[in-house]
């Protein structure tokens, strides 16, 4: 039986998706489920369109030689899904999406004018876990990454660093998440390229945390086969932490695929490489939301923000043209015209997960009035107006990006 605070109840009990035995580690999003999913993904985009990231879409399938090129299959092949096709060639579903931004890359031919580049993609990826190890929304085989890549010059790389740092507080806090922490983590015994590019590596991407006025903890050994990263831990309301964010510095993957941008003075150069995400996993990331909230979303996430709730049938005209007002408004409303008592609806608009609940009657008709509850139990009369420019203004996100 699970426990009422995680994030499996919670997804049932808020009708947000379902997992099945049919697709093991795979998500079921129900409509409700599917519009939080959206809306954290509509925040990341807006951030990505602030700091000048092209979105773009790579392929889901690609051949062994790409993933023998990156150093996936040699260092990464137990968790690939890979499918044979005639004689032993080999494809893959991938399990990451850097390959894929590094074809679009050569393809694209930068000049030093075209750095820094900046790539971001909503990336499904696959990863072949054992079954044992799946673990609801925390650890599935079929996840999307809010992935990006930053493609540099070298005297260009601490100032990404710097802005990718900057406002991750900012960003973080808006999902209600105010305590983090950074870990430092270093070359892994399993690792592609030279101990002299590891100690540039590690060199680089420590100047620049220090810039960013980052105190890291050290974490020996857990960086990237590809590079040394900045990772960042998020600590819920159980004192849990959790690493969602990261940025890796990458020298391998540039080398290995004999990327080049021309400078100035119409030379190659080699790029460098930044690996960037906010949140890693946005499947995992709303696990660690639905519990770090027990379920109560802040109002700019709740998949249905307010409901109406008309007391008699006289007032189920009343109401829907009050929800219609919200709905024009771009609230995510709901009417509850069901022949119900108020206590009834109140509790099942909690249980809901719905911050506002919007009452009705004879006497608020009347006097071109509502009454507000919200779900911490504080209430208020106030006329229609006021109480669409306050529930409008409840509704919205935080301005920060």
């Amino acid at each position: 039986m699970l426990d009422v605070h995680d994030h499996r109840s919670l997804g049932q009990r808020l009708d947000l998706f379902h997992l099945q035995e049919e697709a093991p580690g795979m998500v079921f999003w129900h409509p409700r489920g599917y519009q939080l999913y959206q809306l954290i993904e509509e925040r990341v985009r807006r951030r990505m369109r602030h700091e000048g990231y092209l979105e773009v879409r790579t392929p889901q399938l690609l051949a062994q030689p790409l993933w023998e090129k990156s150093g996936h299959w040699d260092n990464f092949r137990q968790n690939m899904f890979a499918l044979a096709e005639e004689g032993e060639r080999h494809h893959a579903l991938k399990p990451v999406n850097c390959p894929g931004h590094i074809q679009l890359v050569q393809r694209m031919g930068p000049s030093y004018r075209d750095l820094p580049l900046r790539l971001g993609e909503f990336g499904l990826v696959h990863r072949s876990e054992p079954s044992g190890s799946l673990h609801g929304l925390f650890r599935l085989r079929q996840f999307t990454q809010d992935d990006g890549h930053i493609f540099c010059a070298e005297e260009q790389l601490s100032d990404e660093v710097f802005a990718f740092c900057r406002s991750l507080h900012a960003f973080y806090a808006a999902f209600g998440f105010e305590h983090i922490q950074v870990a430092f983590s270093s070359r892994p015994a399993q690792r592609a390229g030279s101990d002299a590019v590891w100690d540039r590596a590690e060199a680089l991407l420590s100047e620049a945390a220090a810039r960013a006025g980052l105190d890291c903890r050290p974490q020996p050994g857990e960086g990237a086969f590809y590079g040394p990263k900045l990772e960042f831990v998020l600590k819920d309301r159980l004192g849990r932490d959790w690493q969602c964010g990261t940025i890796q510095l990458d020298l391998v993957l540039p080398e290995r695929f004999d990327l080049s941008y021309v400078d100035a003075s119409g030379q190659k150069r080699r790029p460098m490489m930044l690996h960037r995400a906010m949140l890693g996993s946005l499947e995992r990331f709303i696990g660690i939301l639905l519990e770090h909230h027990e379920g109560a979303l802040p109002a700019w996430l709740a998949p249905r923000q307010v409901v109406v709730a008309p007391l008699g049938e006289g007032q189920v005209a009343d109401a829907e043209r009050f929800a219609a007002r919200l709905r024009a408004a771009d609230c995510r409303v709901g009417v509850d015209a069901r022949a119900e008592s108020l206590s009834r609806k109140i509790v099942d608009a909690h249980q809901d997960g719905v911050p506002w609940l919007v009452v009705v009657g004879r006497r608020e008709v009347e006097q071109n009035a509502v009454s507000l509850r919200h779900r911490d139990g504080t209430q208020a009369a106030l006329s229609q107006d006021d109480a669409v420019a306050r529930l409008v203004a409840e509704c919205q996100p935080a301005s920060a990006v």
